[in-house]
């Protein structure tokens, strides 16, 4: 932190795990908490339900107020990672507290230094107004200022905050486009704690992967301009199984999802609650594939926010390639070897070609990359550092 600031720092991290307990969306906001821990600050992780059914149920497919399977959810990853008593999760439907105390969490808000709310999913509680840094992470940047800008609601919720970091790293260049909301955004990357994700085995003639949502949510318009989802941005890249030496495999999500289309082009697909099951499973799909191909949502990649997949992160630090569309973050990181962005069909089709002449060095370089812009420890410091600034 700044001169005279001790190392060691009470943070209060709040996010969504136990209502959405999925591995990709887990690690998003897990690998945060971990580590913070692993730089030696006291960490609690609060969960609130809000007043709405926010817990969703893969066995079920469904969202409800009942918060059971996520609690185990979580009871499960914590403890693996001996956090077991680092959470808590407040039921607003019922007005109890589940993993910790509503007095334990209160004494721990009472005297923190940080408050880092993740995705800004959580309503801020008057504990939480009380810690003095209260940072917002935007984490899906041009869908988010958007927000601030045309709902009221919204907009009030992020005032509360004073700090305020986002992924849409090449936020207010000339080249960008997301709308100013009037909020000091700085940016920030997805925290990958490394020795957790081990160099997979090199699967040379296996499957490039990735997992994703057709359409997240709906499209927004803006001053004229649409932003839209991961939908938008897949058509043209609709025939690419036909002209790459590889095969592609989609962990894809949403009934809209065209599957049969997808086939009859030759994707391969696979169910994504199978693969996002477990913390566990997530990781056994990543590690098990060749790398990453993947697009970006259209509104990240028409306003270059900027934005870089956490998802992608994972892959890199299993030392896995990752292709993927750039959304502006090539102006920000090393691109060409581990990570090779793309614009076109034709640079997507090259970038296989390349990866596939030395496979194991941009396998190397994957993990490079990972250590270099997303090392937990570098990502966290940094974010704090600049918290205190």
């Amino acid at each position: 932190m700044k001169s005279g600031k001790a190392s060691a720092l009470r943070i209060v991290v709040a996010g969504y795990i136990v209502g959405g307990p999925l591995g990709g969306l887990v690690w998003h906001h897990f690998q945060y908490i971990l580590g913070l821990k692993r730089l030696g600050h006291e960490v609690l992780f609060v969960e609130d339900s809000n007043d709405y059914a926010s817990c969703y149920n893969p066995e079920t497919n469904d969202l409800s107020t009942n918060p059971e399977y996520g609690i185990r959810f979580i009871e499960n990853i914590f403890s693996k990672y001996e956090l077991g008593n680092n959470w808590a999760y407040y039921n607003a439907h019922t007005k109890n507290w589940l993993g910790q105390t509503n007095e334990t969490v209160k004494k721990f808000c009472d005297s923190a230094e940080v408050f880092l709310n993740l995705s800004g999913i959580n309503p801020m509680r008057e504990y939480f107004q009380k810690i003095p840094l209260r940072v917002l992470i935007d984490t899906d940047p041009v869908f988010t200022q958007i927000r601030h800008l045309t709902n009221a609601t919204a907009s009030i919720l992020a005032e509360k905050h004073n700090r305020f970091f986002t992924f849409g790293e090449n936020f207010d260049e000339a080249d960008c486009s997301i709308p100013d909301d009037s909020f000091p955004w700085k940016p920030t990357r997805q925290p990958v704690v490394m020795d957790v994700w081990q160099s997979a085995p090199k699967k040379i003639n296996g499957p490039w992967t990735t997992v994703m949502q057709w359409d997240s949510y709906k499209e927004v318009e803006y001053n004229g301009k649409h932003f839209r989802m991961k939908s938008a941005s897949f058509e043209p890249y609709l025939n690419l199984p036909s002209i790459v030496p590889d095969s592609i495999e989609l962990a894809i999500g949403n009934e809209t999802a065209p599957k049969e289309k997808l086939l009859k082009y030759g994707w391969l697909l696979t169910n994504p609650l199978t693969v996002t099951r477990t913390p566990e499973s997530y990781k056994k799909y990543i590690q098990q594939s060749k790398g990453e191909w993947s697009i970006a949502k259209h509104g990240y990649v028409s306003s270059r926010s900027g934005w870089f997949s956490e998802r992608s992160t994972c892959y890199l630090a299993c030392g896995l390639p990752v292709i993927i569309q750039d959304t502006g973050f090539s102006k920000f990181m090393k691109t060409g070897e581990g990570l090779i962005s793309f614009t076109t069909m034709d640079e997507a089709l090259a970038a296989f070609i390349t990866i596939n002449q030395d496979y194991k060095r941009h396998c190397q370089a994957a993990k490079n990359i990972a250590e270099e812009y997303f090392n937990s420890d570098k990502v966290l410091d940094h974010l704090l550092r600049s918290v205190f600034e």
